[in-house]
């Protein structure tokens, strides 16, 4: 059972939102969303997932992640949106089947990290080992990433610290192969799916031919030469916000990025 997270807005609000971090990050790394969700009358809920925010355990297959987080939904409690990055994405949709049936949910996935090959999967485990074994200063974070805040780099400094080897470890070999991507063809009909997919010159995490094209109810956006790398809610959370409903906003603009429909 899940047993923390942070919590930002009103718990009585009409609108409700789910977000679920990426490997080596703790829930508090949604604080610019979640505070931009706020202000459009959201609840918002980020759990730290097993493993994260101190959490330990022995068995980190995708089910048991999702299955871990089935007390958010305990007395029927559902979301409007929900929303997971890189990890967050095969957990979210490991998911699906859980969800209510009656509510309508979009689910925003950020650069998500549903498919990899064996010699992704070795880069992945060497570069996030060494996030939580050397765990750089925020200053270092800064230097690297000049478009992330003081207070984004804080937070993924302390993600990193609150995880170990062994997690990142026991995450990737227990869910090897690491293949999500044919969950997509499983979504309710309640279900409506954006795939954010970072610049391909920057970021590989999402690869666009892995992704099923014949599902209805997803829309992929693919942030083709914006500059903009994996670690998109730090670096423009604006751009995550165009995807979540909200009454009278304006028609999204495309002019810098490409959208296409998986069906």
């Amino acid at each position: 059972m899940s047993i923390s997270a942070s919590q930002w807005g009103s718990p009585s609000a009409s609108k409700r939102a789910l977000l679920l971090h990426g490997l080596t990050m703790c829930s508090s790394s949604w604080e610019g969303v979640a505070q931009l969700l706020v202000a459009e009358g959201f609840f918002v809920v980020a759990p730290n997932l097993l493993g994260h925010g101190w959490r330990r355990g022995s068995d980190y297959r995708m089910s048991a992640y999702a299955e871990d987080l089935l007390p958010y939904f305990a007395m029927d409690t559902s979301y409007d949106v929900i929303m997971g990055h890189s990890l967050g994405g095969p957990v979210g949709l490991s998911l699906l089947p859980f969800l209510p049936t009656k509510k309508e949910t979009t689910i925003i996935f950020v650069d998500p990290a549903l498919e990899f090959t064996e010699e992704q999967v070795g880069r992945a485990i060497n570069l996030l080992v060494r996030e939580v074994v050397d765990v750089r200063s925020a200053d270092e974070h800064m230097a690297e990433n000049p478009a992330w805040s003081q207070r984004d780099c804080v937070l993924r400094m302390l993600g990193a610290a609150m995880c170990d080897r062994t997690v990142v470890e026991q995450t990737i070999q227990q869910n090897l192969p690491w293949s999500f991507g044919s969950l997509l063809k499983n979504i309710p009909r309640n279900v409506k799916i954006t795939i954010l997919i970072s610049d391909p010159k920057l970021s590989r995490a999402c690869d666009l031919n892995k992704i099923p094209r014949d599902v209805e109810r997803i829309t992929i956006r693919i942030l083709d030469n914006t500059g903009i790398g994996h670690w998109i809610q730090y670096e423009r959370p604006d751009v995550i916000m165009e995807e979540v409903p909200l009454e009278g906003k304006p028609a999204q603009c495309e002019s810098e990025d490409q959208r296409q429909s998986a069906s």
